[in-house]
């Protein structure tokens, strides 16, 4: 990846923050904390990696993304809007009465969600479904799905990791986000779900540790998990919750907590120093 593109990749990452903000904020309500953690890794999926066409969401030949994390909806839905899905003022009628930006992703109703999601651990089994229905009518198409790290203590996530390596989905790419918050407390306090690498190894997945927050890493591990044959691949990225803006960065209360009017204001001030930067 050239300088240049990376700089434009964390332009549009910075972009699809400011649109987190704004749409938590339009509607009072929804989940900015895991948006704002995993908008670097989707930003790279979405506008860099996966074959995809805004113009034809539904091609049989396209790969796929399900948000198994189903609450970050406000970060899907934000990238879809910047990639073209459709137009980004609809971002401000999240969660209102006769959008289709529902709470959570609905297939449905929302051009370019290829999984409704929200109950937890579900994300990934349908993600399997998606990549041996690629195996069986001998698509090339792969499959991505993000989990959070507090939803790794469901028991389907594991189950789905069973299945994906027993049936060898070499097309399936598990990236958990681990930024070490759930609604309750940090996942040690929870019920830790640790260590991620060495369950998904115990799997027989092949497992990358990164950054998720540095696009160099994000690449050469989406390009790893691309090119791995026989067994699917974990990716393990270590973020922070809330990433992008300062005053909601590893603080618990924005899981689940949209900004008022001000603190609205100060997130894209902040933000937008960060575009001008770039």
């Amino acid at each position: 990846m050239t300088e240049i593109q990376k700089k434009e990749l964390m332009k549009v990452a910075t972009s699809v923050r400011m649109s987190i903000i704004e749409a938590t904020h339009a509607a009072k309500s929804g989940h900015p904390g895991g948006s704002l953690s995993s908008a670097d890794m989707a930003t790279y999926l979405y506008f860099s990696r996966m074959n995809i066409d805004p113009e034809n969401p539904k091609d049989p030949n396209r790969d796929r993304f399900v948000l198994s994390k189903g609450h970050a909806a406000p970060l899907l839905y934000s990238v879809l809007a910047h990639r073209g899905f459709f137009p980004t003022e609809e971002l401000l009628k999240l969660r209102k009465p006769g959008s289709f930006l529902q709470g959570h992703p609905d297939m449905k109703h929302t051009p370019g969600v290829d999984m409704s999601t929200g109950s937890l651990g579900q994300g990934i089994s349908a993600a399997c479904g998606m990549a041996l229905a690629a195996k069986l009518d001998n698509k090339d198409y792969h499959v991505y799905t993000i989990l959070g790290d507090g939803e790794s203590e469901e028991g389907q996530v594991w189950e789905a990791a069973m299945f994906a390596a027993a049936k060898n989905l070499d097309n399936l790419t598990v990236i958990v986000d681990w930024n070490n918050l759930q609604i309750d407390g940090t996942i040690e306090e929870v019920n830790s779900p640790l260590p991620f690498d060495k369950k998904f190894e115990a799997f027989n997945f092949n497992v990358v540790v990164i950054d998720g927050h540095n696009f160099d890493e994000i690449e050469k591990a989406i390009e790893i998990a691309d090119n791995t044959k026989g067994r699917p691949t974990a990716i393990i990225m270590k973020t922070v919750k809330g990433k992008g803006v300062s005053f909601m960065e590893n603080q618990i209360n924005w899981h689940g907590s949209a900004p008022n009017d001000e603190q609205c204001e100060m997130a894209l001030a902040e933000l937008r120093a960060t575009l001008e930067s770039l």
